[in-house]
């Protein structure tokens, strides 16, 4: 009984899909992410931010397409180098400790100096 019935359909009304041109404005959060987190490891010697900004960075590197490599302002390798710099950064007091300051007076919280009689 079903096969009986006629198909309503008609071709002539069908619209083909389109897909929505992308806004040349918009911004890529993936790249965003790759060039601030380095920055944030560099300046707070966090390692934990150091290592997520080179996954992230080698993330971005890997999903390149080629349209974002024609328009990228800075190629995706360089991200890559910038978080490596930023692990560097955060592990660089693990091998070269700071100096102390010879000449440094007291911080103040040790015994207060004798006084002579």
């Amino acid at each position: 009984m079903a096969a009986a019935r006629k198909d309503m359909r008609r071709n002539d009304l069908i619209v083909p899909y389109m897909a929505p041109k992308e806004d040349k404005d918009s911004s890529d959060i993936q790249s965003t992410m790759a060039s601030t987190l380095p920055m944030a490891a560099i300046f707070t010697r966090n390692k934990m931010i150091g290592w997520t900004s080179v996954i992230v960075a080698l993330q971005q590197w890997l999903s390149e397409t080629s349209t974002q490599k024609a328009n990228a302002s800075s190629p995706a390798y360089l991200s890559v180098g910038m978080a490596l710099l930023s692990v560097a950064v955060s592990y660089l007091p693990l091998f070269m400790p700071p100096q102390a300051n010879v000449n440094a007076v007291g911080t103040g919280t040790g015994a207060p100096a004798a006084v002579p009689a």
